[in-house]
């Protein structure tokens, strides 16, 4: 925990320092240093405040022990409370702080992008991406964060053979983060006549949407192309040549959007997902370079882990990574109800990442 309060208190100094610096003249009219500042900002927020709320909590109770030895017995019921009261706040705001740091790290707060592929598995596992689409935008809706599909491409019968989509709000990429790899649904198909289970899958992607200060694209780097939207979307859609397709030359990476009828929408969406493809391969790269704690955190993300079961005969959800199962099935699908097993996910973590810090000290 000393350690957490030393990283929370350098966090408030870097704040209190941030703010003197975009009051400065030379930094106001240095657009592309003045937004990097202010993301700092953003980001040191919160340890800000919580700094100044345990110095405030801490001169309660060091300004109330006095109190205690007062002649009056009123007096000293009354600083008993006092005392109590902020010895509790204490306690709350050191438990909220060390759960977040072991939680938490500079992506947790970003927005996420959700990309969902079918694997094998034919039109089942297109209409399981249907599915899972589903349960995160119902879970999305619950705690209030909005949904934007990016790029959608319908399969037969109302599936997917994929769908990306921006999910805004509070926390969201701490939230969502867990959810890649490779999901796995075993049931009786509405394309099986027999009645027999089948099992098939699709491939989860949760990447932190990225900044325009966190990567920067070269526009000679970028080759874009515009055409005619296929799809749903009727006459009104296909009358202009409203999709865009966009090709990063240096990594190959090949991103395509086409759910708006603006051409300008669909390019910022396009730019938005190849930032995040961009931020992400950054991130990966620097896996072998990242230290215990960050290593310890549940799952690799990797797109080829099996994270998870649906299992209808038996209304079971079982994770894989933690050996954590529900009899909530239908409501998960149906309502988005992830709270449990996310839960679960976020404890598991939290409980990897101490025994990583106990095993490095």
């Amino acid at each position: 925990m000393d350690a957490i309060l030393r990283k929370l208190r350098d966090n408030a100094a870097r704040f209190d320092e941030i703010e003197r610096l975009i009051q400065d003249p030379a930094v106001i009219g240095n657009s592309a240093k003045y937004s990097a500042l202010m993301k700092e900002r953003g980001g040191l927020m919160r340890d800000h405040g919580r700094a100044r709320r345990l110095e405030a909590l801490h001169k309660a109770i060091e300004d109330t022990k006095p109190l205690l030895t007062d002649p009056d017995p009123g007096m000293r019921e009354e600083a008993q409370k006092e005392l109590d009261g902020a010895k509790a706040g204490m306690e709350a705001l050191m438990k909220e702080i060390e759960d977040d740091y072991l939680t938490e790290d500079e992506d947790s707060h970003k927005n996420a992008i959700v990309e969902i592929r079918p694997g094998p598995g034919g039109e089942e596992a297109a209409l399981f991406v249907g599915d899972l689409a589903r349960v995160y935008t119902k879970y999305a809706e619950k705690r209030g964060w909005k949904v934007e599909v990016m790029d959608a491409s319908e399969s037969g019968m109302g599936g997917y053979k994929a769908i990306s989509f921006r999910v805004e709000g509070p926390d969201v990429f701490k939230y969502l983060r867990y959810e890649s790899g490779t999901h796995r649904v075993q049931r009786v198909p509405e394309t099986e006549a027999q009645g027999r289970i089948h099992t098939s899958t699709a491939t989860v992607a949760v990447l932190p949407e990225a900044e325009d200060v966190d990567v920067v694209i070269n526009p000679a780097d970028v080759e874009m192309q515009f055409t005619r939207s296929g799809g749903p979307g009727g006459q009104a859609v296909n009358k202009t040549s409203s999709c865009v397709l966009l090709l990063h030359k240096p990594t190959g990476i090949q991103i395509r959007c086409q759910v708006e009828r603006s051409q300008h929408q669909n390019r910022e969406l396009a730019y938005k997902l190849l930032r995040a493809r961009l931020y992400d391969m950054q991130a990966n790269s620097m896996k072998s370079a990242r230290d215990n704690l960050r290593r310890s955190q549940i799952g690799t993300g990797d797109r080829s882990e099996k994270i998870r079961t649906y299992n209808y005969p038996q209304n079971r959800i079982t994770d894989h990574r933690i050996g954590f199962s529900v009899h909530n099935l239908e409501l998960v699908m149906l309502n988005g109800d992830l709270d449990e097993v996310i839960k679960a996910l976020l404890d598991a973590d939290r409980e990897a990442r101490v025994k990583a810090l106990a095993s490095a000290k």
